[in-house]
Protein backbone atom coordinates (compact mmCIF):
# COMPACT_ATOMS: atom_id res chain seq x y z
CA UNK A 1 0.00 0.00 0.00
CA UNK A 2 1.36 3.56 -0.88
CA UNK A 3 1.92 5.80 2.06
CA UNK A 4 -0.46 8.12 3.28
CA UNK A 5 -0.45 10.97 5.68
CA UNK A 6 -4.28 12.61 6.99
CA UNK A 7 -3.41 15.61 9.12
CA UNK A 8 -6.18 17.77 10.95
CA UNK A 9 -6.64 21.36 12.33
CA UNK A 10 -8.88 21.51 14.51
CA UNK A 11 -11.85 23.21 13.53
CA UNK A 12 -12.51 27.03 14.65
CA UNK A 13 -15.64 27.97 16.16
CA UNK A 14 -17.69 30.03 13.83
CA UNK A 15 -19.24 32.67 16.56
CA UNK A 16 -16.29 35.02 15.66
CA UNK A 17 -13.61 36.39 12.93
CA UNK A 18 -10.30 34.61 12.97
CA UNK A 19 -7.10 35.33 14.98
CA UNK A 20 -3.35 35.06 14.88
CA UNK A 21 -3.79 31.57 16.92
CA UNK A 22 -5.83 30.18 13.80
CA UNK A 23 -3.85 31.47 11.89
CA UNK A 24 -0.64 29.98 13.74
CA UNK A 25 -2.15 26.72 13.89
CA UNK A 26 -3.27 26.41 9.92
CA UNK A 27 0.34 27.42 9.19
CA UNK A 28 2.30 25.06 11.37
CA UNK A 29 -0.59 22.04 10.27
CA UNK A 30 0.21 23.29 6.49
CA UNK A 31 4.05 23.33 6.74
CA UNK A 32 3.86 19.56 8.25
CA UNK A 33 0.96 18.62 5.38
CA UNK A 34 3.46 20.13 2.53
CA UNK A 35 6.53 18.52 4.16
CA UNK A 36 4.74 15.43 3.92
CA UNK A 37 3.91 15.93 0.27
CA UNK A 38 7.45 17.12 -0.64
CA UNK A 39 8.65 13.58 0.23
CA UNK A 40 6.11 11.74 -1.95
CA UNK A 41 3.89 10.72 0.80
CA UNK A 42 -0.03 11.19 -0.53
CA UNK A 43 -1.41 13.25 1.79
CA UNK A 44 -4.66 14.80 3.12
CA UNK A 45 -4.92 17.99 5.06
CA UNK A 46 -8.53 18.67 6.93
CA UNK A 47 -9.81 21.98 8.10
CA UNK A 48 -12.99 23.87 9.04
CA UNK A 49 -15.57 25.66 11.16
CA UNK A 50 -17.69 24.68 13.66
CA UNK A 51 -20.67 26.16 13.18
CA UNK A 52 -23.60 25.29 15.76
CA UNK A 53 -24.60 26.04 19.59
CA UNK A 54 -25.77 28.82 21.66
CA UNK A 55 -23.17 31.25 21.56
CA UNK A 56 -23.63 31.13 17.65
CA UNK A 57 -27.46 31.63 18.03
CA UNK A 58 -26.55 34.35 20.63
CA UNK A 59 -23.67 35.85 17.56
CA UNK A 60 -26.17 36.28 15.10
CA UNK A 61 -28.96 37.68 16.84
CA UNK A 62 -26.56 40.27 18.20
CA UNK A 63 -25.54 40.76 14.34
CA UNK A 64 -29.22 40.92 12.98
CA UNK A 65 -28.97 37.74 11.07
CA UNK A 66 -30.11 34.49 11.02
CA UNK A 67 -27.61 31.45 12.07
CA UNK A 68 -26.54 30.31 8.67
CA UNK A 69 -26.13 33.62 7.10
CA UNK A 70 -23.83 34.55 10.03
CA UNK A 71 -21.63 30.92 9.90
CA UNK A 72 -21.77 31.75 5.97
CA UNK A 73 -20.24 35.24 5.92
CA UNK A 74 -17.52 33.75 9.09
CA UNK A 75 -16.49 30.57 7.09
CA UNK A 76 -15.65 33.48 3.95
CA UNK A 77 -13.55 35.12 6.24
CA UNK A 78 -11.78 31.72 7.29
CA UNK A 79 -11.31 30.76 3.98
CA UNK A 80 -9.52 34.42 3.11
CA UNK A 81 -7.36 34.24 5.73
CA UNK A 82 -6.05 30.51 4.93
CA UNK A 83 -5.97 31.83 1.25
CA UNK A 84 -3.50 34.82 2.10
CA UNK A 85 -1.72 32.52 4.51
CA UNK A 86 -1.22 30.19 1.42
CA UNK A 87 -2.96 27.23 3.27
CA UNK A 88 -2.91 24.30 1.02
CA UNK A 89 -6.22 22.17 2.36
CA UNK A 90 -7.65 19.19 0.73
CA UNK A 91 -11.26 19.94 2.72
CA UNK A 92 -12.91 22.39 4.43
CA UNK A 93 -15.50 21.00 7.25
CA UNK A 94 -18.88 23.00 7.83
CA UNK A 95 -21.13 21.28 10.55
CA UNK A 96 -23.59 22.85 9.66
CA UNK A 97 -23.55 20.94 6.11
CA UNK A 98 -26.46 18.72 5.87
CA UNK A 99 -25.31 16.79 2.81
CA UNK A 100 -21.64 16.24 3.65
CA UNK A 101 -21.77 16.18 7.79
CA UNK A 102 -24.69 15.51 9.48
CA UNK A 103 -25.16 12.14 7.58
CA UNK A 104 -21.98 11.41 9.12
CA UNK A 105 -22.57 13.04 12.50
CA UNK A 106 -25.82 10.76 12.48
CA UNK A 107 -24.07 7.65 11.83
CA UNK A 108 -21.24 7.96 14.52
CA UNK A 109 -24.10 8.49 17.09
CA UNK A 110 -26.21 5.43 15.66
CA UNK A 111 -22.75 3.10 16.49
CA UNK A 112 -22.67 4.68 19.70
CA UNK A 113 -25.67 4.06 20.61
CA UNK A 114 -25.37 0.24 19.07
CA UNK A 115 -22.58 -0.71 21.48
CA UNK A 116 -24.94 0.36 24.36
CA UNK A 117 -22.94 3.94 25.40
CA UNK A 118 -25.96 5.73 24.64
CA UNK A 119 -28.08 6.30 27.47
CA UNK A 120 -30.83 8.77 28.67
CA UNK A 121 -30.54 10.77 31.94
CA UNK A 122 -31.12 14.14 34.27
CA UNK A 123 -28.31 16.48 33.91
CA UNK A 124 -27.13 18.49 37.16
CA UNK A 125 -24.25 20.37 36.76
CA UNK A 126 -22.68 23.25 35.94
CA UNK A 127 -21.92 24.42 32.24
CA UNK A 128 -19.70 27.22 30.92
CA UNK A 129 -21.70 29.71 28.43
CA UNK A 130 -17.80 30.65 27.16
CA UNK A 131 -16.71 26.99 26.68
CA UNK A 132 -19.79 26.19 25.38
CA UNK A 133 -18.81 23.09 27.58
CA UNK A 134 -20.46 21.09 31.04
CA UNK A 135 -17.45 21.19 33.49
CA UNK A 136 -17.17 19.68 36.73
CA UNK A 137 -15.96 21.63 39.98
CA UNK A 138 -12.41 19.56 39.65
CA UNK A 139 -11.88 21.84 36.33
CA UNK A 140 -12.29 25.20 38.24
CA UNK A 141 -9.86 27.30 39.69
CA UNK A 142 -11.39 29.18 42.60
CA UNK A 143 -14.45 28.33 41.25
CA UNK A 144 -14.38 29.98 37.90
CA UNK A 145 -13.57 28.79 34.39
CA UNK A 146 -9.69 29.05 34.28
CA UNK A 147 -10.17 30.15 30.14
CA UNK A 148 -12.94 32.63 30.44
CA UNK A 149 -12.31 34.05 34.46
CA UNK A 150 -16.35 33.17 35.08
CA UNK A 151 -18.16 31.17 36.95
CA UNK A 152 -20.00 28.38 35.51
CA UNK A 153 -23.95 28.32 35.58
CA UNK A 154 -25.93 25.36 37.35
CA UNK A 155 -27.95 23.42 35.06
CA UNK A 156 -30.90 20.80 35.20
CA UNK A 157 -32.06 18.97 32.23
CA UNK A 158 -33.00 15.71 30.50
CA UNK A 159 -29.77 14.91 28.13
CA UNK A 160 -28.59 11.94 26.82
CA UNK A 161 -25.36 10.18 28.23
CA UNK A 162 -22.58 8.88 26.45
CA UNK A 163 -20.23 6.45 29.11
CA UNK A 164 -17.31 7.75 28.88
CA UNK A 165 -15.84 6.22 31.98
CA UNK A 166 -16.28 2.70 31.38
CA UNK A 167 -13.06 3.42 28.89
CA UNK A 168 -11.10 5.39 31.81
CA UNK A 169 -8.40 2.38 31.51
CA UNK A 170 -8.20 1.63 28.53
CA UNK A 171 -7.63 4.89 27.14
CA UNK A 172 -4.50 4.85 30.13
CA UNK A 173 -3.13 1.69 28.26
CA UNK A 174 -3.72 3.16 24.69
CA UNK A 175 -1.96 5.89 25.84
CA UNK A 176 0.94 4.94 27.64
CA UNK A 177 1.62 1.98 24.84
CA UNK A 178 1.83 4.89 22.38
CA UNK A 179 -0.85 3.55 20.20
CA UNK A 180 -2.11 6.85 21.20
CA UNK A 181 0.73 9.56 20.95
CA UNK A 182 0.21 12.77 22.47
CA UNK A 183 3.02 14.99 21.83
CA UNK A 184 4.62 16.67 23.69
CA UNK A 185 5.05 14.48 26.58
CA UNK A 186 3.95 17.65 29.38
CA UNK A 187 0.56 16.96 27.52
CA UNK A 188 0.99 12.88 27.81
CA UNK A 189 1.55 13.48 31.56
CA UNK A 190 -1.48 15.86 32.10
CA UNK A 191 -3.76 13.41 30.69
CA UNK A 192 -3.01 10.74 32.20
CA UNK A 193 -2.94 12.44 35.28
CA UNK A 194 -6.30 13.21 34.70
CA UNK A 195 -7.17 10.17 34.14
CA UNK A 196 -5.77 8.54 37.00
CA UNK A 197 -8.86 10.21 39.16
CA UNK A 198 -11.32 8.37 36.96
CA UNK A 199 -13.70 9.65 34.28
CA UNK A 200 -17.16 10.39 34.31
CA UNK A 201 -20.15 9.74 31.77
CA UNK A 202 -20.99 12.81 30.04
CA UNK A 203 -23.76 14.67 28.65
CA UNK A 204 -23.71 14.39 24.77
CA UNK A 205 -27.35 16.31 23.87
CA UNK A 206 -28.92 18.91 24.73
CA UNK A 207 -32.96 19.96 24.61
CA UNK A 208 -33.84 21.70 21.05
CA UNK A 209 -35.64 24.85 23.09
CA UNK A 210 -31.94 25.14 24.46
CA UNK A 211 -30.22 24.72 21.52
CA UNK A 212 -31.96 25.24 18.63
CA UNK A 213 -29.31 25.28 16.22
CA UNK A 214 -27.47 22.08 15.33
CA UNK A 215 -27.48 18.64 14.51
CA UNK A 216 -30.83 16.58 15.51
CA UNK A 217 -30.01 13.32 17.31
CA UNK A 218 -31.09 10.49 15.43
CA UNK A 219 -34.86 9.10 16.02
CA UNK A 220 -35.12 11.19 18.95
CA UNK A 221 -37.29 14.65 18.13
CA UNK A 222 -36.90 17.48 20.91
CA UNK A 223 -33.04 16.69 21.11
CA UNK A 224 -30.06 18.15 19.32
CA UNK A 225 -26.20 16.51 19.54
CA UNK A 226 -24.00 18.39 21.44
CA UNK A 227 -20.42 19.38 20.58
CA UNK A 228 -18.82 16.14 21.13
CA UNK A 229 -20.33 14.08 18.28
CA UNK A 230 -21.15 16.55 16.47
CA UNK A 231 -18.11 19.13 15.89
CA UNK A 232 -15.28 16.01 16.92
CA UNK A 233 -16.82 13.98 14.28
CA UNK A 234 -15.35 16.55 11.79
CA UNK A 235 -12.42 14.40 11.70
CA UNK A 236 -13.79 11.47 9.72
CA UNK A 237 -17.43 12.97 7.94
CA UNK A 238 -14.55 15.25 5.97
CA UNK A 239 -13.47 12.00 4.61
CA UNK A 240 -16.78 10.72 3.74
CA UNK A 241 -17.37 8.93 6.64
CA UNK A 242 -21.19 7.66 6.56
CA UNK A 243 -21.48 8.90 3.71
CA UNK A 244 -21.81 6.12 0.22
CA UNK A 245 -18.20 8.72 -1.39
CA UNK A 246 -16.22 7.18 1.37
CA UNK A 247 -13.37 6.27 -0.44
CA UNK A 248 -11.14 9.13 1.39
CA UNK A 249 -12.37 7.56 4.58
CA UNK A 250 -10.99 4.07 3.88
CA UNK A 251 -7.97 5.36 2.52
CA UNK A 252 -6.98 7.99 4.89
CA UNK A 253 -8.35 7.44 8.24
CA UNK A 254 -6.71 6.42 11.03
CA UNK A 255 -5.41 10.19 11.16
CA UNK A 256 -1.99 10.72 11.38
CA UNK A 257 -1.74 13.95 13.29
CA UNK A 258 -4.50 16.16 14.96
CA UNK A 259 -2.57 19.60 15.41
CA UNK A 260 -4.81 20.91 18.21
CA UNK A 261 -4.16 24.05 20.98
CA UNK A 262 -3.70 23.19 24.57
CA UNK A 263 -6.71 24.62 25.55
CA UNK A 264 -8.86 21.44 23.98
CA UNK A 265 -6.55 18.76 24.48
CA UNK A 266 -8.54 16.67 26.71
CA UNK A 267 -11.67 17.12 24.02
CA UNK A 268 -9.17 15.34 21.69
CA UNK A 269 -7.13 13.24 23.97
CA UNK A 270 -9.66 11.33 25.96
CA UNK A 271 -13.69 12.29 24.97
CA UNK A 272 -12.33 11.36 20.69
CA UNK A 273 -10.65 8.12 21.37
CA UNK A 274 -13.55 6.92 23.66
CA UNK A 275 -16.31 7.66 20.68
CA UNK A 276 -13.59 5.93 18.25
CA UNK A 277 -13.26 3.21 20.82
CA UNK A 278 -16.83 2.58 21.18
CA UNK A 279 -17.61 3.04 17.72
CA UNK A 280 -14.98 0.13 16.63
CA UNK A 281 -12.60 2.50 14.51
CA UNK A 282 -8.89 3.27 14.68
CA UNK A 283 -7.54 5.45 16.73
CA UNK A 284 -6.13 8.64 15.64
CA UNK A 285 -1.83 7.97 15.93
CA UNK A 286 -0.64 11.21 17.38
CA UNK A 287 -2.23 14.27 18.82
CA UNK A 288 0.45 17.41 18.28
CA UNK A 289 -0.60 19.97 20.91
CA UNK A 290 1.10 23.51 20.46
CA UNK A 291 0.83 26.73 22.53
CA UNK A 292 -1.18 30.32 22.32
CA UNK A 293 0.34 33.12 21.07
CA UNK A 294 0.81 36.09 23.50
CA UNK A 295 1.75 39.43 22.64
CA UNK A 296 4.68 41.11 25.19
CA UNK A 297 4.69 37.75 27.50
CA UNK A 298 0.63 38.33 28.05
CA UNK A 299 -2.31 36.66 26.43
CA UNK A 300 -3.89 38.85 23.79
CA UNK A 301 -6.74 40.72 24.74
CA UNK A 302 -8.64 43.25 23.39
CA UNK A 303 -8.53 45.10 27.17
CA UNK A 304 -4.89 45.31 26.69
CA UNK A 305 -4.99 46.91 23.62
CA UNK A 306 -2.49 43.89 22.49
CA UNK A 307 -4.48 41.82 19.56
CA UNK A 308 -2.36 41.22 16.48
CA UNK A 309 -4.63 41.02 13.25
CA UNK A 310 -2.79 38.37 11.02
CA UNK A 311 -4.72 40.09 7.94
CA UNK A 312 -3.17 43.40 8.48
CA UNK A 313 0.20 42.37 9.22
CA UNK A 314 -0.25 39.94 5.81
CA UNK A 315 -0.87 43.03 4.40
CA UNK A 316 1.62 44.72 5.66
CA UNK A 317 4.95 42.14 5.68
CA UNK A 318 4.16 39.66 3.10
CA UNK A 319 2.63 35.93 4.14
CA UNK A 320 6.20 34.20 3.56
CA UNK A 321 7.84 36.22 6.42
CA UNK A 322 5.23 35.62 8.97
CA UNK A 323 5.20 31.37 7.91
CA UNK A 324 8.71 32.24 8.40
CA UNK A 325 8.12 33.50 11.51
CA UNK A 326 5.67 31.27 12.90
CA UNK A 327 7.96 28.23 11.66
CA UNK A 328 11.34 29.28 13.71
CA UNK A 329 10.67 32.14 16.26
CA UNK A 330 7.76 29.67 17.73
CA UNK A 331 8.98 26.36 19.56
CA UNK A 332 5.23 24.12 18.43
CA UNK A 333 4.99 22.66 22.32
CA UNK A 334 5.26 25.94 24.08
CA UNK A 335 3.61 29.28 24.03
CA UNK A 336 5.21 31.89 21.56
CA UNK A 337 5.45 35.15 21.83
CA UNK A 338 4.55 37.55 18.67
CA UNK A 339 5.42 41.32 19.00
CA UNK A 340 6.16 43.52 15.67
CA UNK A 341 9.62 44.85 16.94
CA UNK A 342 10.37 41.24 16.83
CA UNK A 343 9.27 40.47 13.75
CA UNK A 344 10.98 43.22 12.03
CA UNK A 345 14.63 42.15 14.04
CA UNK A 346 14.39 38.65 12.58
CA UNK A 347 13.28 39.92 9.34
CA UNK A 348 16.26 42.24 8.71
CA UNK A 349 18.46 39.56 10.38
CA UNK A 350 17.70 36.36 8.92
CA UNK A 351 15.23 37.18 5.53
CA UNK A 352 16.93 40.50 3.99
CA UNK A 353 20.46 40.13 5.22
CA UNK A 354 20.23 36.67 5.54
CA UNK A 355 18.70 34.50 2.87
CA UNK A 356 18.43 37.30 0.78
CA UNK A 357 21.47 38.66 0.58
CA UNK A 358 22.81 35.30 0.09
CA UNK A 359 20.38 34.33 -2.64
CA UNK A 360 21.47 37.74 -4.60
CA UNK A 361 25.22 37.89 -3.92
CA UNK A 362 25.26 34.08 -5.40
CA UNK A 363 23.41 35.12 -8.55
CA UNK A 364 25.03 37.99 -8.96
CA UNK A 365 28.43 36.43 -9.02
CA UNK A 366 27.62 32.84 -11.32
CA UNK A 367 25.83 35.88 -13.75
CA UNK A 368 29.34 38.31 -13.56
CA UNK A 369 32.13 35.24 -13.96
CA UNK A 370 29.73 32.78 -15.91
CA UNK A 371 27.37 34.40 -17.52
CA UNK A 372 25.01 32.65 -15.54
CA UNK A 373 25.99 28.60 -17.11
CA UNK A 374 28.00 26.99 -13.84
CA UNK A 375 28.98 23.09 -14.32
CA UNK A 376 30.20 20.80 -12.23
CA UNK A 377 33.75 19.67 -11.15
CA UNK A 378 33.34 18.65 -7.59
CA UNK A 379 32.30 14.66 -6.66
CA UNK A 380 28.90 15.08 -4.90
CA UNK A 381 29.94 12.27 -2.78
CA UNK A 382 33.73 12.27 -1.79
CA UNK A 383 35.00 15.07 0.96
CA UNK A 384 37.55 17.19 -0.60
CA UNK A 385 40.67 18.57 0.14
CA UNK A 386 41.61 21.38 2.09
CA UNK A 387 41.29 24.22 -0.16
CA UNK A 388 38.09 23.18 -1.20
CA UNK A 389 36.55 23.04 2.62
CA UNK A 390 33.61 25.47 3.90
CA UNK A 391 34.19 26.67 7.50
CA UNK A 392 31.24 27.46 8.54
CA UNK A 393 30.28 27.56 12.13
CA UNK A 394 31.72 24.97 13.48
CA UNK A 395 35.32 23.10 13.98
CA UNK A 396 33.53 20.33 13.61
CA UNK A 397 32.49 20.22 9.88
CA UNK A 398 36.17 21.99 7.97
CA UNK A 399 37.65 19.90 6.04
CA UNK A 400 34.15 18.82 3.65
CA UNK A 401 32.57 19.66 0.50
CA UNK A 402 29.55 21.88 0.83
CA UNK A 403 27.47 19.02 -1.02
CA UNK A 404 29.16 16.23 0.99
CA UNK A 405 27.87 18.47 4.19
CA UNK A 406 24.73 19.22 3.14
CA UNK A 407 23.92 15.33 1.82
CA UNK A 408 25.68 13.43 5.34
CA UNK A 409 24.82 16.40 7.80
CA UNK A 410 22.32 18.71 7.49
CA UNK A 411 19.87 17.37 5.33
CA UNK A 412 20.03 14.36 7.70
CA UNK A 413 19.01 16.92 10.71
CA UNK A 414 16.16 18.72 8.93
CA UNK A 415 14.53 15.28 8.05
CA UNK A 416 15.31 14.32 11.75
CA UNK A 417 13.55 17.38 13.21
CA UNK A 418 10.97 17.72 10.39
CA UNK A 419 9.95 14.05 11.38
CA UNK A 420 9.80 15.03 15.25
CA UNK A 421 6.97 18.32 14.77
CA UNK A 422 10.32 19.86 15.33
CA UNK A 423 9.74 23.00 12.80
CA UNK A 424 11.30 25.50 14.59
CA UNK A 425 15.04 23.04 14.84
CA UNK A 426 14.17 22.08 11.80
CA UNK A 427 14.42 25.68 10.16
CA UNK A 428 17.70 26.19 12.31
CA UNK A 429 19.11 23.66 10.13
CA UNK A 430 18.34 25.79 7.45
CA UNK A 431 20.06 28.73 8.78
CA UNK A 432 22.84 26.73 9.43
CA UNK A 433 23.56 26.32 6.17
CA UNK A 434 22.95 29.92 5.12
CA UNK A 435 25.43 30.86 7.53
CA UNK A 436 28.01 27.82 6.47
CA UNK A 437 28.00 29.15 3.11
CA UNK A 438 28.57 32.56 4.01
CA UNK A 439 31.35 31.51 5.71
CA UNK A 440 32.54 29.59 2.32
CA UNK A 441 32.31 32.76 0.41
CA UNK A 442 34.45 34.80 3.18
CA UNK A 443 36.89 32.21 2.95
CA UNK A 444 37.39 32.00 -0.45
CA UNK A 445 36.73 35.08 -1.46
CA UNK A 446 35.76 33.91 -5.05
CA UNK A 447 35.33 37.75 -5.89
CA UNK A 448 39.20 37.96 -5.63
CA UNK A 449 40.05 34.62 -7.01
CA UNK A 450 38.23 34.86 -10.12
CA UNK A 451 41.35 37.04 -11.32
CA UNK A 452 43.44 34.13 -11.12
CA UNK A 453 42.06 30.89 -10.57
CA UNK A 454 38.37 30.62 -12.93
CA UNK A 455 38.28 26.93 -12.56
CA UNK A 456 38.68 27.33 -8.90
CA UNK A 457 36.60 29.64 -8.61
CA UNK A 458 33.79 28.01 -10.77
CA UNK A 459 34.15 25.31 -8.68
CA UNK A 460 33.24 27.28 -5.16
CA UNK A 461 30.22 29.07 -7.09
CA UNK A 462 29.01 25.76 -7.77
CA UNK A 463 29.12 24.72 -4.73
CA UNK A 464 27.44 27.53 -3.60
CA UNK A 465 24.35 27.27 -5.88
CA UNK A 466 24.12 23.49 -4.92
CA UNK A 467 23.76 24.97 -1.46
CA UNK A 468 21.16 27.64 -2.48
CA UNK A 469 19.06 24.74 -4.10
CA UNK A 470 18.95 22.36 -1.34
CA UNK A 471 18.26 25.54 0.95
CA UNK A 472 14.83 25.77 -1.74
CA UNK A 473 13.85 22.18 -1.28
CA UNK A 474 14.32 22.64 2.80
CA UNK A 475 12.16 26.04 2.89
CA UNK A 476 9.39 24.54 0.42
CA UNK A 477 6.98 23.69 3.46
CA UNK A 478 7.43 27.01 5.16
CA UNK A 479 8.24 29.67 2.75
CA UNK A 480 6.79 27.74 -0.76
CA UNK A 481 6.36 30.86 -3.04
CA UNK A 482 9.93 31.99 -1.97
CA UNK A 483 11.58 27.93 -2.50
CA UNK A 484 10.07 28.72 -5.87
CA UNK A 485 11.78 32.03 -7.09
CA UNK A 486 15.01 30.76 -6.06
CA UNK A 487 14.77 27.61 -7.79
CA UNK A 488 13.50 29.71 -11.45
CA UNK A 489 16.66 31.67 -10.82
CA UNK A 490 19.30 28.49 -9.97
CA UNK A 491 17.83 27.06 -13.44
CA UNK A 492 19.30 23.44 -12.03
CA UNK A 493 19.84 20.76 -14.49
CA UNK A 494 19.64 17.17 -13.00
CA UNK A 495 20.92 13.90 -13.30
CA UNK A 496 19.23 10.32 -13.37
CA UNK A 497 19.38 10.55 -9.60
CA UNK A 498 18.03 13.93 -9.63
CA UNK A 499 21.22 15.50 -8.20
CA UNK A 500 21.55 19.22 -9.63
CA UNK A 501 24.61 18.55 -11.88
CA UNK A 502 24.70 22.30 -13.08
CA UNK A 503 23.17 26.13 -13.43
CA UNK A 504 21.58 28.01 -16.02
CA UNK A 505 20.87 30.82 -13.88
CA UNK A 506 19.20 33.87 -14.39
CA UNK A 507 19.06 37.35 -12.82
CA UNK A 508 16.93 38.25 -9.89
CA UNK A 509 13.54 40.79 -10.62
CA UNK A 510 14.23 42.27 -7.26
CA UNK A 511 15.40 41.61 -4.03
CA UNK A 512 13.71 38.02 -2.01
CA UNK A 513 12.50 40.64 0.59
CA UNK A 514 10.69 43.50 0.04
CA UNK A 515 8.29 44.66 2.37
CA UNK A 516 5.04 45.52 1.00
Amino acid sequence: MDEKFYITTSIAYANAQPHMGHAYEAVLTDIIARYKSMRGVSTFFLTGMDEHGDKIVRASQKADMGPQAFVDANGEKFKELFKKFNISYDYFVRTSDKTHHWTGAQTLWGKLSDSGDIYKGVYKGLYCVGCEAFVTEKELVDGKCPHHDAAPEKVEEENYFFRLSKYTEQLKEKITSGELSIIPISRKNEILSFLEGGLEDISFSRPEGVIPWGVPVPGQRGHMMYVWCDALSNYITGLGFGRKDDENFKKFWPADTHVIGKDIVRFHAIIWPAMLLSAGLPLPKNILVHGFITSGGKKMSKSLGNVIDPMGLEDKYGVESLRYFFAREITPFEDGDFTEEHFMETYNANLANGLGNLVSRTIKMAGQYFDGKVSQAIDIDVPLKREFVAVGDSAKIEGYSIPYLIRTKFLPEYYEHMDSFEINKAADVVWQLIGTLDGYIASHEPFKLIKTEKQKTENIIWSLLFGLHYISHMITPVMPDTAKKIEDVLGAVFDDNALPVSFNTKPLDAALFLRK
